[in-house]
């Protein structure tokens, strides 16, 4: 896995982390983020969408990002499609 480091959530404490990443083999967008918690993700779990199935598969997570990190994910998603377009 060729993981890029994209960036940290500036307010971060010893204890915590929040991170993004790209994966530049698979072209995806890799988050580390604070757990869902048990209401919110009944929440997510319980919602009813259309081409989404209820529930959360065991091979996925629900996860907070914080929103100043929102310049962080912008810069991820464009380092991921510029992957993309390369491959």
């Amino acid at each position: 896995m060729s993981l890029q480091f994209i960036g940290i959530d500036p307010q971060t404490g010893d204890d915590e982390s929040p991170t993004v990443w790209v994966d530049q083999e698979k072209g995806e967008l890799v988050f580390q983020g604070w757990k869902a918690g048990p209401e919110l993700e009944a929440e997510c779990a319980a919602l009813e969408l259309p081409g989404h199935a209820v529930g959360i598969p065991d091979t996925e997570a629900v996860v907070r990002i914080p929103a100043r990190m929102v310049d962080m994910i912008r810069k991820a998603c464009d380092a991921v499609e510029r992957a993309d377009q390369v491959r």
